[in-house]
């Protein structure tokens, strides 16, 4: 799974880890469905620093698609709203 977090780059996950990524975004939508921002803001940094650790940087000339593209790490509450509804970021 290819991921973009917006205004850094591109990461490269295996299957194990894009699997607890979509775990992390399914809490991330229940603590913003829940209103509990000090949840949220647990659970969507630690989803951005398991790309960066986990990941491999994709180079800048290496073109390809993202499977994913994560809101910038300092996302606010309100545009959380906006962002992790319904199946949230990632699909499944």
């Amino acid at each position: 799974m290819i991921v973009r977090i917006a205004t850094e780059g591109q990461f490269e996950l295996d299957d194990g880890e894009a699997a607890r990524l979509n775990e992390l975004d399914n809490a991330v939508v229940a603590a913003v469905d829940a209103g509990n921002e000090d949840d949220f803001r647990r659970l969507y940094e630690e989803m951005i620093e398991r790309v960066r650790s986990k990941g491999r940087t994709v180079p800048d000339e290496e073109l390809v698609e993202s499977d994913v593209i994560l809101p910038p790490p300092d996302l606010s509450f309100a545009e959380a709203g906006e962002e992790f509804s319904g199946d949230g970021i990632i699909p499944g």
